[in-house]
């Protein structure tokens, strides 16, 4: 069964992350059945990622990041999971359609990538960033080195590692990483749709590939993956997934 679903219907694609039951977090087959979807896109005129269940993603899966560790299979499994992430995340930058992001609950970790692809974001009132490589000991992905200093400063996004700091859905509009807080986003989707729909694809398609600088993303996340690769076998990444996981037990 496919953790991504894909309907497509009068020129509007709905990607839907759907693992609710792990809170969509990322691994290597989630990301599979993602760029999967993406590859079967039918020159939407617009495309709308979203999430089922209580939250958006909670970023990598810690649990399964440590049983490959534990394993001796890391790298390897990183190197599939970070680079499967980059993919998606360039393939959404590099779409010509607009690209429109629903989130609710939890946008933590690398999944903050995916949005920060979008070019609209909607997000619940109770929705949270957060990015927790500074608690796990990962080095950051997900775009959070690579994209998130070029939307927000590079000194307001690193102290935000660095501390570890809670976004809320109200701060991530002040910053400009949503467009729209609704107690309901799916109706902002709806609007933003009917807006598009009346609005000429080709001046859209232009207007991305113009502000978006896409070799440069690639050499940016290529070197996210690389430091993440590179960190998780050490015994800091070690530690500092047992005591994340072991809190989750606890909390």
């Amino acid at each position: 069964m496919s953790a991504v679903a894909l309907k497509q219907v009068d020129g509007v694609a709905m990607l839907t992350l759907d693992r609710p039951e792990r809170c969509n977090a990322l691994n290597d087959d989630l990301l599979a059945d993602l760029n999967a979807a993406l590859d079967r896109l039918e020159n939407p005129r617009v495309l709308v990622l979203r999430a089922s269940g209580r939250h958006f993603s909670t970023g990598g899966d810690v649990a399964r990041f440590a049983q490959e560790v534990a394993a001796g299979t890391g790298r390897t499994y990183a190197q599939a999971v970070v680079g499967g992430l980059n993919r998606a995340i360039l393939r959404l930058a590099s779409l010509p359609c607009p690209v429109l992001a629903q989130v609710q609950g939890a946008l933590t970790g690398g999944a903050l990538g995916l949005v920060l692809a979008a070019d609209l974001v909607a997000m619940d009132r109770r929705a949270f960033v957060q990015p927790f490589y500074s608690v796990v000991g990962f080095a950051p992905d997900g775009g959070w080195t690579a994209m998130l200093p070029a939307r927000i400063g590079a000194h307001r996004a690193r102290a935000i590692q660095l501390l570890n700091q809670r976004i809320s859905a109200d701060q991530a509009l002040t910053l400009g990483l949503a467009q729209a807080v609704n107690d309901d986003p799916g109706v902002v989707i709806g609007d933003w749709l009917s807006t598009l729909r009346g609005h000429i694809p080709g001046a859209l398609a232009i207007t991305k590939r113009l502000t978006v600088d896409l070799p440069a993303l690639e050499t940016a996340l290529d070197a996210e993956r690389a430091a993440f690769v590179e960190r998780i076998e050490t015994d800091e990444v070690r530690d500092g997934m047992a005591r994340f996981l072991a809190s989750l037990k606890g909390a």
